[in-house]
């Protein structure tokens, strides 16, 4: 176990299986020193804890606990191309999308969700630039979902 995986362990979470593919991708690919992981939905053991509109069926307390699962799901994603977490030299970029109810403008707070797993998994190669983008509708009706970029240490 590498000390990514350790420091998981120390917060009491466990690297998932990756999600299986729902449509002709990857969900993850490699690209020089790079890992560019496909959005990833707050799936546990295959299947959507919750679905809806954040703002209406979804409190964002909820969302923010589902958009961290997201990041966990992101993480287990990298290491399926890359083997090792502990390539990662850091997080450069986070996109989090949240299907929210038309007045709902929070999305910003339900993102740090999977920011704060990162940056507690990560430490300083955790810390990333954002960007949190409400939507209509997600895949399955999901709430959030969450795309990484990584780059691998040399």
């Amino acid at each position: 176990m590498g000390a990514v995986e350790a420091r998981l362990a120390e917060l009491g979470l466990t690297l998932p299986e990756v999600v299986p593919p729902l449509a002709a991708y990857q969900p993850a690919v490699q690209s020089g020193g790079y890992v560019y992981t496909s959005g990833q939905l707050p799936m546990v053991e295959g299947k959507l804890p919750v679905t809806g509109k954040v703002g209406a069926e979804v409190t964002p307390e909820e969302a923010k606990g589902l958009a961290r699962t997201c990041a966990l799901n992101a993480l287990a994603a990298v290491k399926s191309v890359t083997g090792d977490l502990d390539r990662i030299a850091r997080v450069v970029k986070v996109v989090g999308f949240v299907a929210s109810a038309a007045d709902f403008t929070g999305q910003p707070g339900v993102i740090n969700g999977a920011s704060e797993l990162l940056g507690e998994v990560l430490g300083d190669k955790g810390v990333h630039a954002r960007s949190a983008v409400g939507v209509t509708v997600l895949p399955l009706d999901a709430p959030v979902e969450v795309e990484i970029l990584v780059e691998l240490a040399p």
